[in-house]
């Protein structure tokens, strides 16, 4: 499922990987801006603090659903 832009997103819990080696694990949840159009299945993200993370891969995230927002 592609993520929609300018919405809010969290980590995949499908995903077998240590959150805290991000450094936006404590900055969540982002808000998805949109590919990286040279880098493709790559994104631009802002967490809550307003800090800009990008490069990381889109399928690691997942956006929030209606209750969790």
């Amino acid at each position: 499922m592609k993520i929609r832009e300018k919405s809010l997103v969290t980590f995949n819990k499908d995903l077998e990987i240590e959150i805290s080696d991000y450094p936006f694990a404590t900055d969540l949840p982002l808000i998805f801006l949109g590919e990286i159009v040279n880098m493709p299945e790559h994104g631009i993200f802002i967490g809550k603090s307003g800090k800009i993370y990008h490069g990381y891969h889109i399928w690691n995230f997942r956006e929030l659903t209606e209750d969790e927002i």
